[in-house]
């Protein structure tokens, strides 16, 4: 189903959080510049974690949401994800978020649309 719409408009990657998840994730809209974004790929290994990090501000319910912001060893991570088998990660570089981790319809098209970006 899929739980952010995901857009590339001039210039800018634009997440948008949808329904009830900009409650839980408190957020509703990420924007980056294109040149920000290194790697699109197919989330795999942080479905199996089981540790994300400290949550702030944001919602984890096992099984059934992860949302909001993470910190971890440095770093932040984006989560919106209900069903990680449906998640990508987007790693992004000179911003504040190191990853997003998002819950999209088509898991598989996403990256390679994102592929496309030029990482510098």
């Amino acid at each position: 189903m899929g739980v952010t719409r995901i857009e590339i408009d001039g210039g800018k990657l634009k997440v948008e959080v949808l329904g009830w998840d900009k409650l839980w994730a408190c957020k509703s809209r990420l924007e980056f510049p294109l040149e920000h974004v290194v790697n699109a790929r197919r989330c795999k290994n942080e479905a199996n974690r089981w540790w994300r990090g400290f949550r702030a501000p944001g919602t984890n319910l096992p099984g059934v949401i992860v949302a909001g912001t993470y910190h971890l060893k440095g770093e932040h991570i984006f989560y919106d994800v209900h069903d990680f088998g449906s998640a990508i990660v987007i790693e992004l570089k000179d911003e504040w978020y190191a990853r997003l981790v998002v819950e999209v319809p088509d898991p598989d098209v996403m990256p390679r649309l994102l592929s496309g970006v030029p990482a510098q």
